[in-house]
């Protein structure tokens, strides 16, 4: 209920100040562009306060998934160095990661398909039935995957959330600290990652069309009770 609370009042604060609004505007277009020193310089002009303003975008990207959080993970490297920048994006995707899970699970499937897209949350879904019980922790592992929208799919199932929280900080690890370490040796490693991930992403997609037309029939999604235990069940088992 407090992650809910919370969004609510930064949707509210959002409308009513158009400076705040300004502001986040601008972050999520240095993010968008995937500027890693342009990113770099806008955390670090907050001073003291730069360290929580890297959280507070890492939780904006995931309200606005599908931003690449990965960016951010390098910004981190740039700004505060391979350790320090990938304990803070750790500590901040995890946090990300409750809040879109939280979120899922208060709202609905419903609300959550009008945030992220009908598409995308089915192609979680999708996932899902596929992975079974190491769904949360090869989607971490995964970098093509966007574990935002993972995580708003895992709150609509029956999974637990220490389960979850365990599978997305294991998972999540390593990748965090090796972009922490590119972002500060070599930042401009982004642009490639970025285009690698475009073309695995494009084949995977054409991969997927083939095999489905091959098979003649469309996988289900996630929508009944049943599929949803039957997930829950693969993790406690």
């Amino acid at each position: 209920m407090l992650s809910l609370a919370g969004l609510a009042g930064f949707a509210l604060f959002y409308l009513l100040s158009a400076d705040f609004r300004s502001e986040v505007d601008q972050a999520a277009g240095i993010l968008g562009r995937a500027d890693v020193a342009g990113l770099r310089d806008y955390i670090l002009s907050f001073g003291v306060w730069a360290p929580i303003v890297s959280a507070l975008l890492m939780i904006l990207q995931a309200l606005v998934a599908p931003l690449p959080a990965f960016v951010l993970t390098f910004a981190n490297g740039l700004a505060f160095g391979t350790f320090w920048g990938g304990l803070l994006s750790l500590i901040s995707a995890s946090l990300a990661a409750a809040l879109s899970f939280w979120i899922a699970r208060f709202l609905g499937r419903g609300p959550v398909e009008a945030l992220v897209g009908r598409e995308h949350l089915g192609a979680a879904d999708r996932w899902f039935l596929r992975w079974g019980a190491y769904a949360i922790l090869v989607a971490r592992l995964v970098p093509v995957v966007s574990f935002d929208i993972i995580s708003y799919a895992a709150g609509l199932t029956r999974l637990g959330f220490w389960r979850f929280m365990f599978a997305t900080v294991i998972g999540m690890t390593p990748a965090t600290f090796v972009y922490a370490y590119l972002g500060g040796k070599a930042p401009q490693y982004v642009q490639v990652l970025l285009v690698v991930f475009g073309v695995v992403i494009a084949g995977s997609v054409v991969a997927a069309g083939i095999r489905r037309r091959r098979q003649g029939k469309r996988i289900p999604l996630i929508e009944d009770e049943d599929v949803i235990e039957s997930s829950e069940d693969d993790f406690d088992g």
